[in-house]
C-alpha cells in the first residue's frame, strides 16, 4: 500500500449529561473551563480540532473561547459514534480523525504525535495509547478492572484488551508478575483512517466486547488492526468532582 503524507484531525466529544458529574465538560480548572484546556493542548499539534456535543451550553462555550464545536445526535451509544457523525458535518476530508478525550485536560503533545506516528505503518487502521506499567507500582494497581490492559505483539499491535491482568504468569505470586513481565495499560485515546471509522461505526456489537464492556473488542473481532503507541506522560483524567479536586491540587503544585 502507498503511503502519502496523511492529514489530521482532532474531535473532542463532549457530552453534558454526565452520571458522576453533570455539566462535567464546563467544569472550571485553574480558571478555565476543561473543554477549553483539553482543546488548548490539542491545537498545539492540529491545525483542525472540533468539539463534538449534544448540548447548546457547550456549543456556546466553546464559541466564547474561540473553538469550533459542531452539534451531534444525542443518541450516540459511543464517542466513536460521536466522532464520525462530526467529521461528516464538519470535517475537511482528512485521512485520519484522532478521538480525543474531552476529560483530559493535561493531554500532552508527544501523546498525540506518538499515535499519529502509528499510521506511518500503511497497515494500521486504527491506533491507540498504551502506558507500560511500573513494577514499582501496587500490585492494586494494575489489578483495577476500570484500567484495561493489552496484550501486544511484536509490531506493536493490540492482539487482546482485558480488564482482567493479562498475562497471566503462571506458578508465580500475582504481586510478582510485574517484575516477571512487562504489562501495559491502555490509554483511552484513538485514531481512525476515515474509511475504517465509517465501517466500525456500523458494526453490531460483538461478544467479546459485551463481555468485558470494551469496544475496540469488536474492532478486534472483525479484524481491523489496532497499532499502539507508547506513552510513559502521566495524564490526570477526569471522571468526578473528586478528581476535579485533584486536578486542581496538582496545577497548584506544577
Amino acid at each position: 500500500m502507498e503511503q502519502r503524507n496523511l492529514t489530521f484531525i482532532g474531535i473532542i466529544p463532549a457530552r453534558f449529561a454526565s452520571t458522576r458529574f453533570p455539566g462535567k465538560p464546563l467544569a472550571v480548572l485553574g480558571g478555565k473551563m476543561m473543554i477549553e484546556r483539553v482543546y488548548t493542548q490539542v491545537s498545539k499539534v492540529l491545525d483542525h480540532v472540533v468539539v463534538a456535543t449534544d448540548d447548546d451550553r457547550i456549543m456556546e462555550a466553546v464559541a466564547a473561547f474561540g473553538g469550533k464545536a459542531v452539534m451531534t445526535s444525542t443518541e450516540h451509544r459511543s464517542g466513536t459514534d460521536r466522532c464520525q457523525e462530526a467529521y461528516l458535518k464538519n470535517g475537511g476530508g482528512e485521512d485520519v480523525i484522532i478521538n480525543i478525550q474531552g476529560d483530559e485536560p493535561f493531554i500532552q503533545p508527544d501523546q498525540l504525535q506518538a499515535i499519529m506516528a502509528c499510521f506511518d505503518d500503511p497497515t494500521t487502521d486504527i491506533a491507540t495509547l498504551v502506558r507500560p506499567f511500573d513494577a514499582s507500582r501496587p500490585y492494586s494497581e494494575l489489578e483495577n478492572p476500570n484500567s484495561p490492559k493489552v496484550v501486544l505483539d511484536n509490531q506493536m499491535r493490540a492482539r487482546y484488551f482485558s480488564r482482567s491482568v493479562i498475562p497471566f504468569v503462571r506458578g508465580k505470586e500475582r504481586d510478582q508478575w510485574p517484575a516477571l513481565t512487562q504489562y501495559y495499560t491502555h490509554v483511552g485515546m484513538y485514531a481512525y483512517r476515515a474509511n475504517v471509522l465509517a465501517e466500525i461505526t456500523r458494526l453490531p456489537q460483538s461478544p467479546l466486547e459485551l463481555a468485558e464492556s470494551l469496544e475496540q473488542l469488536r474492532w478486534l473481532e472483525n479484524g481491523y488492526t489496532i497499532k499502539a503507541g507508547i506513552t510513559t506522560t502521566a495524564t490526570i483524567g477526569i471522571d468526578t468532582p473528586e478528581d476535579l479536586a485533584r486536578a486542581e491540587e496538582y496545577l497548584r503544585n506544577s
